[in-house]
């Protein structure tokens, strides 16, 4: 160079050859490019997609997509129409350049150094692809490069065909709606495959300005540009004379305002079955929402609806009572339906899985496993009548049961747990030992901490109705371990199965015979045998019911439960107020258990009744509720009940035979102060 300066003299031969060096430049920097995109491999062409739920029998109850909605559909099951019109407005020669439209790029780059901007725009379909997958929209020289360097990338490793799908599937339509499939469904309330010729052309009318040119924020903006594509649809012989003819005239069919609002199923199971899925997957539950999963639940939809009717049925429109239900299968713990409260819109508080309640006497089973299992059996007699008991710290606790009612003479286990008597499981409490009690619990799968004092046998400690009804589930599969759940099977945006809940080899957590005998004796709250003698706790709703239920109520001043069981499904109902507002004596009270009843009898509606399967080692005797001994046919009433073998009664009942009477009450007062006496020298051992 320095030679030819020097042969000329003159300066002006220098840039004569700097475009060259800079044509030189240039074209090593499209090799760096090219050879950059060719390391760095294909680029993902996708984003967020929205996850679907899907209940057991494969309807979909919902879906997840944070703010934004969006779907995945393949390019053949999009109407080819929408095709074509997004082609003919946005990129007419996507399939003849290799991402970039030069002729389109040199008049842009002309007109914005004219105007010193980056106003006007010529991006290939690719382009924009690239812009909406990994970069913002600010319009700079920074962000123009590096959507050149993606779009690169995206023609060297994919085909037109997959660029466009995808392009397709992530264009933002306005109104939360990213791809055409959810614009579709948003916009007309059909699927992309369905769309007519005048429907695409308006769906390709709306990304150039998804607000400006939506037709539910301005119409004639829409409808305009709707009209251009059409006129260079038919310019493109893309379609007929006709066809444009009666597009322009097609009165469209938007959806109305109300159909364009998501009706969920179940929002508050929806939300347990996320947060679920995102401890399984070890993910940001907002990944979740936006990763384009398919979630199998263990939604039962015809069992929601009814826990759904009968709660709408018990509970007034004006009140402020609230409620949590759960229905659960006790053969692996997959809930079948579940409600958090009234009105998820109000409170999304999920009270059926995250709300700590005092259960009162639903909490009894745990006590009476306990006590089965420490030398008690169905027939063990205790005194029921006020009763102060002096504890360890010398404070005096005097427990005492519902409306002051005591029988004030001996009663048996079976008719303790019938009638929920507190005195009667306050001295049990005593004598197995708080501790106990609170190690069986956590057996249960109660995870609250429970305090180990002699109140915890009323139901005092708080706990998650989700827990309880696990805990009365494992009674229900004849004592083995279950985990309540709601998800089966998560399967990613790829179609690939990432999650599947095995069926392992079940693990047996509680003695059969004992969880037999409890089930057994915890039908007695609707026994009429039983409601003869003494008003059982359930006769309120025993007249409802056709088949067999074990279960067990409870009531605090703020609280009402009733949980119970059949063979094959377990439910459990919690009502109360959200503030600890003493629920009411009546109504109120009564809610838990006809919402319960009423539910139960319509999901085993149409079903054969089933019977819990009696274990081995377990013997089923005559006895008669009032002496707790074997009946004879003198007795009034008498009672089936099952007793672990060789625990069962040896006598017969003496108290109904003729003649006995004056002798029977003798001898029953001094054998009443004998049993008690023998079992009290060991509670006070205990105590002091």
């Amino acid at each position: 160079m320095k030679h030819l300066l020097r042969l000329n003299g003159k300066k002006y031969r220098l840039f004569y050859l700097i475009p060259f060096g800079l044509l030189a430049l240039g074209l090593l920097f499209l090799a760096g490019v090219y050879f950059a995109s060719f390391l760095l491999g294909p680029p993902q062409l996708t984003n967020d997609q929205n996850t679907i739920y899907y209940s057991t029998d494969g309807e979909v109850i919902g879906e997840e997509s944070g703010a934004e909605n969006r779907y995945w559909v393949d390019l053949e099951d999009m109407s080819p129409h929408l095709i074509d019109a997004t082609l003919s407005i946005e990129d007419q020669y996507f399939y003849d350049h290799n991402g970039f439209d030069l002729q389109r790029i040199a008049g842009a780059a002309l007109t914005d150094l004219k105007n010193l901007s980056l106003e006007e725009g010529a991006s290939t379909l690719t382009q924009q692809y690239a812009r909406n997958l990994f970069l913002s929209h600010e319009k700079t020289w920074a962000r123009k490069l590096k959507e050149a360097f993606y779009t690169v990338r995206l023609e060297m490793y994919y085909s037109k065909d997959e660029l466009l799908e995808g392009y397709l599937n992530t264009i933002y339509y306005g109104h939360g709606a990213h791809g055409v499939e959810a614009a579709s469904r948003h916009y007309f309330d059909k699927s992309a495959s369905d769309l007519s010729l005048a429907e695409s052309a308006m769906l390709a009318a709306i990304p150039k300005g998804p607000s400006y040119y939506s037709p539910f924020n301005h119409l004639e903006n829409a409808k305009n540009r709707q009209q251009r594509i059409l006129e260079l649809m038919m310019k493109n012989d893309q379609i007929t004379e006709q066809e444009h003819f009666l597009a322009v005239r097609e009165n469209l069919a938007f959806t109305e305002p109300t159909d364009r609002e998501k009706v969920s199923v179940a929002p508050y199971f929806q939300d347990s079955a996320l947060k679920e899925a995102a401890d399984i997957l070890e993910l940001d539950a907002e990944k979740v929402r936006s990763g384009g999963y398919t979630i199998h639940t263990t939604l039962d939809t015809r069992l929601q609806k009814q826990l759904k009717e009968h709660t709408g049925n018990q509970i007034q429109p004006g009140s402020d009572i609230e409620i949590g239900a759960i229905a659960m299968n006790p053969d692996n713990g997959g809930i079948r339906a579940l409600i958090g409260g009234r009105n998820y819109t109000k409170s999304p508080f999920n009270r059926a899985v995250n709300a700590k309640r005092m259960p009162g006497s639903a909490f009894k089973p745990f006590l009476y496993y306990t006590a089965l299992n420490n030398g008690y059996t169905p027939t063990t007699m205790l005194m029921s009548k006020p009763t102060a008991f002096r504890l360890e710290d010398g404070e005096v606790y005097q427990p005492s049961n519902y409306n002051g009612y005591y029988a004030n003479e001996q009663i048996t286990l079976a008719q303790a747990l019938a009638l929920s008597d507190n005195v009667y499981a306050v001295k049990t409490n005593l004598y197995v030992g708080p501790e106990k009690l609170a190690e069986t619990a956590n057996k249960f799968g109660i995870t609250s901490e429970l305090p180990a004092v002699p109140s915890l046998a009323l139901g005092t400690a708080s706990v998650t109705l989700e827990n309880m009804v696990t805990g009365y589930g494992m009674l229900a599969n004849g004592g083995y371990d279950i985990q309540g759940h709601t998800v089966e099977k998560i399967v990613d945006r790829h179609g690939n199965t990432v999650f599947e809940r095995k069926q392992d080899e079940k693990k047996r957590v509680l003695d059969p015979q004992s969880a037999f005998v409890l089930t057994q004796l915890m039908t007695g709250m609707f026994d009429r045998a039983l409601d003869g003698y003494m008003s059982v706790t359930g006769s309120s709703i025993a007249d409802q019911l056709t088949r067999d239920y074990a279960g067990k109520s409870g009531t605090t001043e703020t609280d009402s439960w009733m949980i119970g069981y059949s063979p094959s499904l377990v439910t459990g109902i919690w009502t109360g107020y959200d503030d600890n507002v003493p629920i009411t004596k009546t109504a109120e009270e009564a809610m838990a258990k006809n919402i319960w009843a009423s539910f139960m009898e319509e999901a085993h509606k149409g079903t054969d009744a089933q019977r819990f399967n009696v274990p081995s080692g377990v013997v089923g005797v005559a006895v008669d509720p009032e002496s707790g001994k074997r009946a004879t046919p003198y007795c009034d009433t008498s009672r089936i009940m099952y007793f672990e073998k060789g625990t069962e009664p040896e006598g017969h009942c003496t108290v109904h035979m003729p003649g006995e009477e004056e002798n029977q009450e003798d001898s029953e007062e001094l054998r009443e102060e004998d049993e008690e006496q023998g079992l009290f020298n060991r509670v006070f051992d205990w105590l002091f």
